[in-house]
């Protein structure tokens, strides 16, 4: 009988174990299920959305490859930077744009850049644009002079020639002989090049001088005076010499009847 209870006893202990365990198992199950769910969500929460692609900005292209301070701003300073933009993200206009360094700047005589007028000044930063996208393959085969943003190059003002050797490009106006050192940027529709030196514009630098003024024309009416006159004198020199001829004659009869017997 005692063996009995005791065996009751362990039964009764094991089924309470049991119990117990089973109830903390299936407590602690549903807490561990909502933070398992959550973390997916955590996840998706810390990674940074992707950002939409802003709009091409000249400015912002040359400020993140630095070394441009001085073009940067006298793009601003004459607005080119406010046409560039603008055409960049209002059509599909291609441009092609070679950088002056700051050093390249600094290379210029002092004061230089402060000696030009407003419309200079404009003239100087459009000659540095190409109105179409040229990639460093096509400086291989691209016809010169190249037409710039300052104006056409066919009346001598804006020359701008660009010729390929190898890797090597070219680039002369008549006052600078340069070369591009690197590519800053491409994309297909716009392309920047940096070069080492200013692309100095024969209309900037060395304006022609002005042409003479044409000579006074003669007045018409004294001209037609003279060719009035000419006949009227020619008349008379003739009468008069007709005159004298008869009186000469005439003369000579009365001399020659004086002598007849």
């Amino acid at each position: 009988m005692m063996i009995v209870k005791q065996h009751l006893i362990l039964s009764l202990s094991f089924l309470l174990l049991f119990f117990l365990h089973c109830s903390k198992t299936l407590a602690q199950a549903p807490a561990q299920a909502p933070a398992q769910a959550q973390a997916p969500a955590q996840a998706q929460a810390q990674a940074p959305a992707p950002a939409p692609p802003g709009p091409t900005n000249v400015t912002k292209i040359l400020e993140k490859a630095g070394q441009f301070t001085v073009f940067i701003r006298l793009m601003k300073a004459t607005q080119v930077a406010n046409q560039l933009l603008g055409e960049l993200n209002n059509s599909n206009n291609g441009l092609t744009i070679f950088a002056p360094t700051d050093n390249a700047f600094s290379s210029l005589k002092s004061g230089v850049l402060n000696s030009l007028n407003d419309e200079q000044q404009v003239e100087l930063v459009l000659f540095h644009v190409v109105p179409t996208y040229l990639s460093s393959t096509q400086f291989q085969t691209v016809s010169n002079p190249l037409k710039t943003k300052a104006g056409d190059s066919g009346d001598g003002r804006f020359p701008l020639n660009v010729t390929a050797s190898g890797n090597i490009v070219n680039i002369t106006t008549g006052l600078t002989n340069t070369s591009v050192s690197g590519t800053i940027y491409t994309d297909g529709q716009l392309a920047v090049y940096k070069v080492d030196q200013v692309l100095k514009p024969l209309a900037v630098f060395d304006p022609r001088p002005p042409a003479p003024a044409p000579a006074p024309a003669k007045s018409k009416k004294k001209n037609a005076a003279a060719v009035a006159d000419t006949p009227a004198d020619n008349s008379k020199a003739v009468s008069l010499t007709m005159q004298n001829v008869v009186l000469f004659g005439g003369g000579a009869i009365v001399v020659a009847l004086s002598f007849l017997p």
